[in-house]
């Protein structure tokens, strides 16, 4: 007996709808291999309803006060949490995520960003009014952008859209969102909630592929487009959206390095780490990914970090022992693997380095030691539950090491030494440091980076304004 598959359908001004040309995508449970649903595999024609829709709706959207979009906000949060449940169920099946973690880690966040934006929609305040010129009094307007076109990711689907949607409905924007071709099926029970508060036309869900996400960028209404995703996708958005000086906001990779001097609490340290680096299999561009330990205590951090990576399970999202699920998709799986499989011959497999079991897309919990600055896997991203330790000798090395990367979003600095601690902070180029903790963030503050990690904030009072545009008025006193 064959399972009918679920049928997931983009939501366009309003109304749930097939792909015009009835094209469609399996979306696959990652924790067992296997399709659950369909979701449309969304074409121009689809694309120019959407983006019509959200014109459409703007100038209402628009003219509405502040205090009417954080009531409408902090509607959204509560039906976020009333829906909890099958906001998790939706995801643990489209993610193979754990579900007792999603449920504490994931939806209690994402309604407190819906909240936290709700507030900011009423505190958009400007520089005071003022006479720069005889007889002039010039002020400056906070005006929303218009239509924003936003590509969300795969590693947390529910959480990023809340990063798209959030500011930018907040100041006055009109959304069409674009979720991963991996995990279409949160995003559109996102649109079923949303879709019972706000307006019609002014939040959009469509399906697709890379093609889709191109022609949501390429399209003439949207006057921003913002983008959560790789290097190569912020890449190619940036290259589209010039075309039209559309503008952009990205957060791409990383590759976080973890700097562990001499005076740490090795025991406290690793346990931490070990968790920031393997939660959500890895699957996070803030991820503790890159350990730099001083080399007096190498060893010792070395053979604790493969201890706790051995006592670190993946598993079912039913499994209430278990801290992370299995990778996102077999391309991924791919991918983690090959980064293993060419580790040169002076790296050292401390613990992990291989699939756990055949059903689904499992990594084990993996340690890497021995590597020099220039190897692929220290440069590049894995975005799998791999974790990679090398030594340093001094300060000096450790920031050179540390910044010897293209990407520049997330770092951490491990020391009881507050002067130390505050040198690193200033020389280290992320756009976050953390300081003897890794991986916490808040609504209020703001998460982004620099070089190829993009540019643009999400979170906090930066990330709204980004989803703002500057107008000068003057005016004649005469």
């Amino acid at each position: 007996m064959t399972t009918e598959l679920r049928r997931l359908r983009n939501y366009i001004n309003g109304e749930f709808r097939d792909a015009a040309d009835g094209r469609t995508i399996d979306v696959v449970n990652p924790a067992t291999g296997e399709v659950f649903a369909t979701s449309p595999l969304s074409g121009q024609t689809d694309v120019d309803a959407a983006m019509e829709a959200a014109a459409a709706a703007f100038p209402a959207w628009r003219d509405t006060t502040p205090a009417e979009r954080q009531k409408v906000l902090l509607k959204i949060a509560d039906a976020f949490e009333e829906r909890a449940e099958d906001l998790i169920a939706a995801e643990v099946e489209n993610t193979g995520k754990p579900a007792a973690l999603t449920a504490s880690e994931e939806v209690p966040p994402m309604v407190d960003q819906i909240r936290f934006f709700a507030g900011a929609a009423r505190m958009l305040e400007g520089k005071s009014a003022g006479e720069y010129m005889e007889g002039m009094t010039s002020i400056v307007r906070r005006e929303p952008v218009g239509v924003c076109a936003q590509v969300a990711p795969w590693n947390y689907p529910m959480m990023m859209a809340v990063w798209k949607f959030a500011p930018a409905l907040a100041a006055g924007n009109t959304v069409v969102l674009k979720p991963s071709d991996t995990t279409p099926a949160s995003t559109v029970l996102i649109a079923e909630i949303i879709g019972q508060i706000v307006p019609k036309g002014v939040f959009n869900v469509i399906c697709g592929d890379r093609e889709t996400g191109k022609a949501m960028v390429e399209h003439k209404t949207p006057a921003m487009a913002s983008i959560t995703g790789s290097v190569r996708a912020g890449m190619q958005v940036a290259e589209s959206a010039s075309k039209d000086v559309k503008r952009v906001h990205l957060e791409l990779g990383g590759k976080a390095p973890v700097v562990v001097f001499e005076d740490t609490d090795i025991a406290k340290a690793v346990e931490d780490i070990s968790v920031a680096g393997f939660f959500n299999a890895g699957q996070d561009c803030t991820a503790a990914t890159r350990v730099l330990v001083h080399e007096s205590i190498h060893d010792e951090f070395v053979t604790a970090l493969a201890k706790a990576a051995a006592d670190t399970k993946t598993g079912q999202p039913d499994d209430e022992d278990v801290l992370f699920g299995p990778l996102n998709n077999e391309n991924q799986l791919k991918q983690v693997s090959g980064f293993i499989d060419r580790l040169p011959a002076h790296a050292k497999v401390e613990a992990g380095g291989h699939r756990v079991g055949d059903k689904g897309y499992f990594y084990a919990p993996t340690v890497v030691s021995g590597l020099k600055q220039d190897d692929e896997i220290v440069q590049n991203e894995v975005f799998g539950p791999v974790i990679t330790v090398q030594s340093f000798r001094d300060e000096e090395q450790a920031l050179e090491f540390a910044n010897g990367v293209e990407f520049a979003l997330a770092s951490s600095v491990w020391t009881k030494d507050h002067a130390r601690a505050m040198r690193m902070s200033k020389a280290l180029d992320f756009g976050c440091v953390w300081i003897n903790t890794h991986i916490p963030l808040v609504a209020e503050m703001p998460h982004g980076g620099y070089k190829k990690s993009g540019y643009g904030k999400d979170l906090s009072a930066y990330g709204f304004e980004d989803y703002t545009r500057i107008k000068h008025v003057m005016t004649s006193l005469g």
